[in-house]
């Protein structure tokens, strides 16, 4: 349950308390969010290796299925509009959330395959 709220958050995946991105991004201004590289707190690494993001776009194209599945029914059957309405409104949506896609999509992939440091234990 906190890993949910965490990763809706933006929140690192070791300390939970450093922030994942550094700019929320604004797709009216054309600007995508931006990656702190690591932690600010824990120093935690965020990108494993180039091309590590890649399956984020598998994750991204999920949610933004899922978002168009809901919108599509919502638009059609409880408010009646016809095809060409509910692309205008499709399309929209998704260009609106587009950065929250973004963002939420690499902070899934990075909760996905974390390895948590243990950090405060010292050697025997």
């Amino acid at each position: 349950m906190f890993d949910i709220l965490n990763i809706i958050r933006g929140k690192c995946p070791n300390c939970e308390k450093g922030d994942i991105f550094d700019t929320r991004g604004n797709p009216f201004l054309f600007r995508m969010p931006r990656m702190h590289p690591k932690c600010k707190n824990c120093r935690y690494t965020f990108s494993r290796e180039p091309g590590y993001f890649f399956g984020a776009m598998y994750v991204s194209y999920a949610l933004t299925i899922a978002e168009m599945i809901v919108i599509l029914l919502f638009v059609k059957f409880l408010l009646g509009l016809g095809n060409l309405p509910a692309f205008f409104i499709i399309a929209f949506t998704a260009v609106v959330s587009s950065t929250f896609n973004f963002r939420m999509s690499r902070t899934i992939w990075i909760y996905m395959f974390r390895k948590k440091k243990i950090t405060g234990r010292t050697g025997a």
